[in-house]
């Protein structure tokens, strides 16, 4: 075993808690109670709080030193206007891809369904109007206490660009933000050497708790959302790559394993977003300048799968209650989802709260979110992936487009 990679061991604790979480669903119940009580449940809420724990700090050290890092602020605000243009279109993309999708599947028609007598417990999701106003912090410092991502950002960028400005006259500051960044970054390897034995707690609590039958209920539309990923990955990935950065998109996902199989287990974008970067820099050798802003930028902002399980989910649930929805209503999901999608937080479930918005922008009733509340764990996992598969992309196309002007201007 510790001749094994890491990424070969996640995988090995993957596949063991799917066996074990079958056969406890299955034939051991009650036993299935018990582990998940004092062995899945613990194991999995400790490694998630551990590798929260760095995430703040996290963010806030690379993006500081990746904006101050930029010396140039013009190349700064390139780079950012590049990099959220591209967010926003991959998201608008996706969401239509998943309507377009659930429209030829029909996942929910065939089945008719009554409004459960309970609503479920889902937080009211924010406004636009105060998601867009929320993100200038009163107090940085209680931003970071709450962890409200947005707001650190922003933040950390207006630090970042102030030290850019300040050039030499801040260079203890400089040098205090990178030995920052580098002992967070030893932290999160430490954290990491647990995640095999993570990644089987949180597997076998998931299978356990889901049940082969509630999934079977749910497998078309499972079928449909994990398609829509594949599609969204397939091709809009593969074409941004293929035209925009000339990068082999099949070598691309190959690269991208270790941090697909993290992101699978974990089902955080900012729990993943450590060994993202690390992915980033090491195996497709993307400049710390740009990696340390896009990449924590979009784990916020980015969430090409949340936006799609949102656009599934809202005309599955149509079509369960037998609501028909037109175009101008699905257009209204594409933009109320994408809009959503930059305020979602990037921690597993997150997605469901924001469903709110989405539900409630085309008439359909709140109370839909319990049919997809029993399988979303499962499927939060897949869209994670896919939404830390997005931030690469955009940040190997982001790192092209700067090599490229770097090289017209010399």
């Amino acid at each position: 075993m510790k001749k094994l990679s890491l990424t070969t061991k996640i995988l090995i604790g993957i596949i063991l808690g799917l066996i074990v979480g079958v056969i406890l669903n299955l034939f051991l119940p009650e036993l299935f109670k018990l582990l998940n009580n004092y062995l899945f449940d613990p194991i999995s809420v400790l490694f998630i709080k551990a590798i929260k724990m760095v995430v703040v700090p996290l963010v806030f050290f690379s993006l500081v030193a990746g904006a101050a890092g930029i010396a140039d602020p013009k190349k700064l605000g390139r780079i950012g206007i590049k990099t959220i243009v591209l967010y926003i279109l991959t998201t608008a993309i996706a969401i239509t891809f998943a309507l377009i999708l659930a429209n030829l599947i029909e996942p929910g028609v065939g089945t008719s369904i009554e409004k459960p007598a309970e609503k479920p417990k889902i937080e009211t999701a924010p406004s636009m109007k105060d998601t867009l106003l929320n993100i200038i912090p009163e107090n940085p410092v209680s931003a970071m206490a709450n962890a409200d991502m947005l707001q650190i950002i922003f933040f950390a960028l207006l630090f970042g660009i102030g030290m850019a400005l300040l050039g030499n006259k801040v260079d203890q500051v400089r040098q205090f933000i990178d030995q920052g960044n580098e002992i967070m970054l030893r932290l999160v390897t430490i954290i990491m050497a647990c995640a095999p034995y993570a990644a089987f707690a949180l597997m076998a609590r998931a299978i356990g708790q889901a049940g082969i039958d509630l999934i079977g209920s749910m497998a078309w539309y499972m079928i449909t959302l994990i398609l829509a990923l594949i599609v969204h990955m397939g091709i809009t990935y593969s074409a941004l790559l293929s035209l925009f950065a000339k990068y082999n998109p099949i070598q691309f996902f190959k690269k991208m394993g270790r941090a697909i199989e993290v992101a699978f287990t974990t089902s955080s974008s900012a729990a993943t977003l450590p060994v993202t970067m690390d992915v980033a820099e090491k195996d497709f050798h993307i400049p710390k300048s740009i990696s340390s802003f896009v990449l924590p930028l979009g784990a916020t902002i980015n969430m090409d799968g949340t936006a799609i399980m949102q656009g599934v989910a809202a005309l599955f649930i149509a079509q369960l209650y037998g609501i028909p929805l037109g175009l101008e209503e699905q257009l209204v999901i594409i933009l109320t989802a994408t809009l959503a999608s930059i305020g979602t937080a990037a921690v597993p479930g997150a997605g469901l709260i924001m469903l709110t918005m989405v539900l409630q922008s085309v008439g359909l009733p709140v109370e839909g979110i319990a049919i997809v509340l029993g399988v979303d764990r499962l499927l939060d996992m897949s869209r994670t992936a896919t939404n830390i598969t997005g931030d690469v992309c955009v940040a190997i196309v982001v790192a092209k487009g700067e090599k490229d002007k770097e090289e017209q201007v010399a």
